[in-house]
């Protein structure tokens, strides 16, 4: 380590600052690693640990931290989609809810279908109303170029599907 002193903390709370080879030879005494976790504070502070297990535990809160994510995902459907497509992009984003995901229904409009945004709309608040129970939008549907949109959010219970419930029930049997 470059520093002359350093604010060192073990298992049993801080044992304040001291010199950098005093502290390393704490650290051995202990059978411990002497590690550096706040190079930019005033002492800068080190900590008094088996650094193996130091190293998994900072892995596993990055593990943590990147499954808390919450992702956008996103379903394109027409305003003169079919009713069996509408069943499927229905699936789909009950799907992605019920995995915490955030949804992106989109109705893109192409040529004179632009002249009935109304028809887009009636879509989206049809699969925004089948998919309350999972989620909830966001706000209303918005005209933005070519392409309505709406954003669905997971309910707060991260509402698994009816597919993951029945799936967890055929596991546990």
């Amino acid at each position: 380590m470059r520093f002359k002193e350093v604010r060192v903390v073990s298992d049993e709370g801080q044992l304040g600052v001291m010199d950098v080879r005093d502290a390393l030879s704490k650290a051995q005494e202990v059978g411990l690693d002497l590690v550096l976790v706040a190079e930019n504070a005033d002492p800068p502070v080190c900590r008094i640990v088996d650094f193996g297990k130091y190293k998994y535990e900072q892995s596993k809160l990055k593990r943590d931290q990147k499954k808390k994510v919450q992702e956008v995902k996103g379903i394109k459907i027409s305003p003169n989609i079919a009713e069996h497509d509408i069943q499927v992009a229905f699936r789909k984003a009950e799907k992605f809810l019920g995995e915490g995901n955030k949804v992106r229904l989109v109705c893109r409009f192409k040529k004179r279908e632009l002249d009935y945004p109304d028809r887009g709309k009636q879509k989206l608040m049809r699969l925004a109303e089948d998919l309350a129970e999972f989620g909830k939008a966001e706000r209303e549907p918005v005209l933005n170029g070519r392409e309505m949109v709406m954003v669905m959010s997971p309910k707060a219970g991260g509402g698994k599907s009816k597919n993951a419930k029945a799936e967890d029930k055929e596991d546990s049997s």
